[in-house]
């Protein structure tokens, strides 16, 4: 049986479940996350927050922009940690979080500084 995608699952022995189990719930988590900074960003503009208009739209982009980023390291991040917990290597670290930090420390500081002008 051929599993999907073939650079993970080709290499390597198979871990024990738990491990791939746990390393899916932290995948899944980085998908509810990503769910919740896109929402975040949609609601802001649909809600009219009182804020200066273009203040808004650019916190709304980043979190828009944040969500969009989100998935991608959970793709990443899935793939790079099962391969391995089947190597036997050293699990990695996320690598898109600074960016994830920085955009998501920028776009509370742009809110507050909206919110008190």
């Amino acid at each position: 049986m051929t599993r999907f995608p073939r650079s993970v699952y080709g290499v390597g022995d198979e871990p024990d479940p738990r491990f791939s189990l746990a390393n899916e719930r932290t995948f899944l988590a980085w998908i509810r996350t990503a769910l919740a900074f896109l929402a975040a960003g949609v609601a802001l503009e649909a809600l009219a927050v009182p804020m200066p208009a273009g203040l808004r739209m650019a916190v709304s982009l980043i979190l828009v922009g944040i969500g969009l980023l989100a998935p991608v390291q959970a793709w990443r991040g899935w793939a790079r940690a099962e391969r391995a917990l089947r190597t036997g290597g050293a699990l990695p670290s996320p690598s898109a979080s600074p960016v994830i930090v920085g955009g998501t420390v920028l776009a509370a500081v742009l809110l507050v500084i909206g919110l008190l002008a």
